[in-house]
């Protein structure tokens, strides 16, 4: 061994025996039994397993299983059998060993959780098949074994996103676009307030770099008035918390970049518009447990008389504790200065629960055996809503996802039964989904619902607090409409499960016209008749197709016959398509041709980025769902065709396909010259006077120079509300468009509309 390896080994060491010290130094400190040994016997086995395999990053591969370990015990607070399995995880599926020889060596709760996190990792799945869609039915499964499995899952994807620059681009849209989708929102489930924050904003900087950025840049800049803003509010609260001899310390909460970012795409506001950057946090030592839910209110009471509090923002997760175990009181008031700031008001044990997570703390600690004892009602309720949604037969990765972001993800509200019983249902659902909940007859046979004694639709949305009486008819079937708004797991599941077993007795009637049509024209022998025909007819699938013949809304005759017999040569439906133009002319032209596609070759490499240019932006698809133009941030993803669509890389179609499919992402660039033009719409929204409209179109035709396709401008009792259809280059000039149209006088907001 040469000199220069000597060094790197010698380097290597000491990197990792500090990592691990570290480790035992923190898990020393925590409130778990020391079983040091046992971890230390860990560390020891994944050393030698993990022995010359380097990371990307190029660091020793220990120092991953380190890290996870390092967070499952300082952020998560997981004890030995947890700390364990975190440096064993990777163990399993990287080297020879199996889940049996960590069973010999280590017990079977330790093997019982890595097979956990194997098997989610595990596993080799077809390009059409989604691996990742699939690897999370696995996590929700073992997770009813052991809920520590998802803990330390989670340790695991936020370390692996601490590390992600190391990937390339593709691979960053993936991991960040799944970590956003479905780890951020379980790690809140969970109540890991801090971990889903950092996850949130880590997926945030890789996916929208340039945003992040200027955010950052913005809130240092900012900071110092927010400082002063804050000293100044709290001075008179901290007379009145010694009044009531309390020992408190206040903290100053200032919103993270991405929920930052999030506010100012869904209420189309800038920066300055963000009002809620900072909050104020009040955490005490209650002087009795008992009594600190009354505290806060003696907390609120006392505040409230020296600032005026704003009547529909107070919010009381004290009495109801949101689903993660989250417990607070909170309360917006008016400063001196004028701004509205949400005051945050907690005990210490509420404030730990909020930030390190109710699963760990409350829920499980590592028991005197090393077993673990938690609060079953909580627990279960939730897994049987993960049972039901993995029992619903649904084939598709994209419905499956849906399922979980819309039932374990959903904040939730509180409804009442006509006896006054409480039960809990996620935000958003119908009077529909809260009689499936009760019972499927009784949501099969819905014909309306009484909410607080007014008679309301099916589709009716509830509210937390409202009183439910759900009215029925013998009469009443389930009706394939019903799929559209209703919006939990088993709602949607038995809905679809009866209107699949309605759909077997339809298909077998459109079986038997097609049938009979094929002998009527003496058709015998062509093969895959059917599928020819639904493709032809535009139907998703054959049991389409044949439903359709069965309602008659699918009708047979010549054009079906030239169809088989291939007469028809040309597609009589046409298509539709999105391309840039430089006039109506050139537009008609394109709409006449069939687009080239790229077709993505067997050996592409997906790791290096494609470039949009002028000539070959014709070659991709451009997909009406997020309407992308040059400048925005994109991604590209291989379709079932091996073509590839080109999506904004904030669309939630494309969040959902880097959720499912993230083999199929791309890493895509413009490279535009600024000759084409794309459509782009800008909403705008002011005081209406005399010349407004004048002075819109002098900034836009005259010193912009860009070209108004379509305007439309309402006006109401001196309000006005309209519309802006342009032809621009790129994102650059609707930006420059937006900026200039924002200094005319009596304007309020301007925003582009995707």
């Amino acid at each position: 061994m040469d000199e220069e390896q000597m060094r790197q080994e010698a380097a290597d060491d000491k990197l990792i025996n500090d990592a691990f010290q570290r480790l035992l130094d923190c898990y020393c400190s925590s409130r778990h039994r020391k079983k040091v040994d046992i971890i230390t016997k860990a560390f020891h086995f994944a050393r030698q397993a993990h022995k010359g395999v380097r990371r990307l990053s190029g660091e020793p591969y220990i120092m991953h299983p380190i890290a996870v370990a390092q967070i499952a015990c300082e952020e998560v607070g997981l004890g030995s059998t947890s700390i364990c399995a975190a440096l064993l995880h990777d163990v399993v599926e990287d080297t020879d060993y199996t889940t049996e020889d960590i069973e010999n060596i280590f017990g079977p709760k330790i093997a019982q959780i890595v097979d956990g996190l194997t098997k989610i990792s595990g596993g080799i799945f077809g390009e059409q098949a989604s691996a990742q869609a699939e690897n999370f039915k696995k996590l929700l499964l073992t997770m009813s074994e052991d809920i520590r499995v998802i803990l330390i899952k989670i340790c695991d994807r936020l370390h692996n996103m601490r590390t992600l620059e190391s990937q390339p681009a593709n691979k960053q849209y993936k991991i960040a676009g799944e970590t956003l989708y479905i780890y951020a929102p379980l790690a809140n489930r969970l109540g890991l307030n801090k971990i889903k924050s950092e996850l949130e904003n880590l997926s945030f900087q890789y996916e929208h770099p340039e945003e992040y950025a200027a955010i950052k840049a913005k809130l240092a800049d900012t900071e110092a008035s927010r400082h002063e803003l804050f000293d100044e509010f709290i001075v008179p609260i901290e007379v009145e918390l010694q009044k009531l001899g309390l020992h408190y310390h206040i903290k100053e909460r200032v919103k993270t970049p991405y929920s930052i970012w999030n506010k100012m795409q869904n209420k189309h506001v800038s920066f300055d518009e963000v009002y809620d950057i900072l909050a104020v946090r009040i955490i005490f030592t209650p002087n009795n447990r008992e009594e600190e839910i009354n505290e806060c209110f003696n907390i609120y009471v006392a505040i409230s008389k020296i600032y005026k509090s704003h009547p529909d923002r107070l919010r009381d997760w004290l009495s109801h504790p949101k689903a993660n175990g989250y417990q607070a009181l909170h309360v917006t008031l008016m400063s001196k200065q004028g701004r509205w700031i949400e005051v945050q008001i907690r005990s210490d044990r509420m404030d730990e629960i909020a930030e390190q997570g109710f699963a760990a703390h409350w829920k499980y600690k590592d028991g005197v055996d090393g077993e673990y004892t938690e609060d079953e009602t909580e627990l279960n309720e939730w897994l049987r809503t993960i049972k039901e949604i993995l029992d619903d037969p649904q084939p598709d990765a994209m419905d499956f996802l849906d399922a979980i972001k819309l039932n374990l993800f959903a904040s939730e509200i509180f409804v009442f039964t006509p006896k006054g019983e409480i039960k809990t249902m996620p935000t958003g659902c119908t009077a529909l989904d809260f009689a499936f909940s009760i019972h499927t007859f009784l949501g099969s046979h819905c014909i309306g619902a009484k909410v607080n004694h007014k008679l309301v639709p099916l589709s009716h949305k509830l509210q937390s607090g409202d009183q439910v009486e759900i009215l029925t008819s013998k009469s009443q079937h389930v009706q394939p409409s019903w799929i559209n708004f209703v919006s939990t797991a088993k709602a949607k599941g038995k809905i679809q499960a009866i209107l699949r077993r309605d759909g077997r007795e339809l298909q077998k009637q459109g079986e038997d016209i097609f049938d009979e049509f094929l002998k009527k024209n003496n058709i015998n022998d062509i093969p895959n008749a059917a599928d020819k025909l639904t493709e032809f007819h535009d139907s998703r699938n054959r049991e389409e197709f044949f439903q359709s013949l069965a309602e008659k809304t699918i009708l047979l005759g010549d054009k079906d016959v030239d169809e088989l017999l291939g007469k028809n040569h040309a597609d009589k439906r046409g298509w539709r398509k999105y391309v840039p133009f430089l006039d109506r002319g050139k537009q008609k032209k394109a709409d006449e041709e069939q687009p080239q596609y790229f077709v993505v070759p067997e050996n592409f490499n997906r790791k290096k980025p494609i470039y949009i240019t002028d000539d070959n932006i014709n070659q991709f698809k451009f997909k009406h769902c997020c309407h992308p133009i040059p400048g925005d941030d994109v991604l590209g993803f291989i379709d079932g065709k091996h073509q590839i669509e080109i999506h904004k890389r904030a669309c939630p179609v494309a969040a959902k396909l880097k959720a499912s499919f993230g083999n199929r992402i791309l890493d895509a660039k413009w490279n535009m010259r600024k000759t084409l033009f794309f459509d782009a719409t800008i909403r705008l929204q002011g005081i209406d006077r005399v010349g407004m409209l004048l002075d819109i179109s002098q900034i836009i035709s005259s010193q912009m120079n860009v070209n108004i396709h379509k305007l439309t401008i309402a006006s109401e009792e001196g309000v006005f509300d309209g519309t802006i259809e342009l032809r621009v280059h790129d994102r650059d000039d609707v930006r420059q468009i937006i900026n200039q149209l924002k200094k005319i006088a009596d304007i309020q907001d301007v925003t582009q509309i995707v």
